[in-house]
């Protein structure tokens, strides 16, 4: 018997039917890989707006007097700093500086917090972030609502007009990486300014009773701005063109944040964190490896984990390769030696049995006109 009939179904399942979605298997569910082709959905989110369903992303509350201290030393960017409103990028460490994960933390109150964490990672992460609290004694109740809660990203240039349509000036006035609360059908739902492509957007929290009539009228009001459901691998071709994360490939269980270009989320002056003694050693001691931007100068595409070369010896590996749909280029992000890190160095990836001339260069690859 297949396990795929194990696989979990978000609560607009039937719409990407009716949409004619192609559905995969992924982190567990049955999800959207595309409709009308990843180039299409790509450049809409590029040029217009596109909306996703996200529902398999995991949500756990964390509450209680010792919230706001916990995720602080659960976290290597700095949670006191920001306030009531606000959300936080972050990646959360094993003792020995690997990554568990890359998360979003959102500041309800100084006892009420929402972290939102990777679909593929849920069940890992929520053992860690409960055996982490016990061990350290946070007074804290931790709570995982994934299967309670829906979510979808309205993501690109004419999503600010969408919301403002749908949920009026509060939301649509949003700073980045702020969030508030309104009411939609006397239901509270959360509505932050985030996002995983590049482009300005917005992430809608809510109770999956709610989802049906929210996405329906997102793509009521968002037909005259041109509005389309976007798949997974659309998704995946907009992160990496921002050069944002992908867990299981950029990062890993044996990559660090300094070594993968997160130092910006590293805030080593805070009193502690969870393996900020192991950071400060690899510090100390000098990075071995820095991940890097790279362009195909010979033809072909970069694939996941195909090797790096320089002077015939072999100093790396592609964590993301793709066609980029809007930059048509092919184009890479992989580890290398520390001292070929540098822009303008001519480096070979082996396709498939081939070594193909390639460039590092700047990143990110793309950058959104403000």
């Amino acid at each position: 018997m297949s396990s795929e009939v194990n696989l979990k179904r978000t609560s607009i399942y039937s719409e990407h039917i009716k949409l004619g979605a192609k559905l995969v298997p992924f982190a567990g569910w049955e999800m959207p890989v595309q409709y009308s082709g990843i180039i299409e959905e790509h450049n809409c989110v590029r040029e217009k707006v596109g909306v996703f369903d996200v529902s398999h992303m995991g949500e756990f509350t964390v509450r209680g007097p010792g919230a706001a201290d916990f995720v602080n030393f659960l976290i290597t960017n700095d949670f006191s700093k920001i306030v009531p409103g606000q959300a936080i990028y972050s990646p959360m460490l094993y003792e020995d500086g690997g990554i568990v994960d890359d998360l979003l933390a959102y500041r309800k109150s100084e006892e009420d917090i929402l972290l939102v964490v990777n679909a593929s990672n849920l069940d890992k992460d929520f053992t860690w972030i409960t055996d982490l609290a016990k061990r350290f004694n946070f007074e804290v109740t931790l709570g995982n609502i994934s299967d309670s809660i829906s979510e979808f990203a309205v993501q690109g240039p004419s999503a600010e007009k969408v919301m403002h349509e749908l949920f009026g000036e509060s939301v649509s006035g949003l700073g980045f990486f702020r969030f508030l609360e309104v009411k939609f059908n006397n239901h509270d739902i959360l509505v932050s300014r985030t996002g995983y492509t590049g482009e300005d957007g917005f992430e809608i929290y809510m109770e999956n009773h709610l989802a049906l009539e929210i996405w329906n009228q997102l793509f009521s009001i968002g037909k005259a701005f041109g509005i389309q459901p976007i798949g997974l691998a659309a998704r995946d071709t907009l992160r990496f063109e921002a050069k944002l994360m992908l867990y299981g490939n950029d990062i890993t269980k044996d990559t660090n944040p300094l070594e993968a270009g997160l130092k910006w989320t590293v805030k080593l002056d805070k009193p502690d964190f969870c393996g900020k003694e192991a950071l400060l050693k690899i510090k100390e001691a000098g990075l071995t490896r820095r991940l890097v931007g790279f362009e195909m100068v010979d033809r072909g595409i970069p694939r996941h984990d195909y090797k790096i070369f320089k002077d015939n010896n072999e100093i790396g590996f592609v964590t993301s390769g793709t066609h980029a749909p809007f930059l048509k280029k092919n184009l890479g992000l992989g580890y290398v030696s520390f001292e070929h890190r540098k822009k303008g160095t001519e480096i070979f990836i082996e396709v498939r049995g081939r070594l193909l001339k390639a460039v590092i260069v700047a990143t990110p690859f793309y950058k959104r006109k403000k």
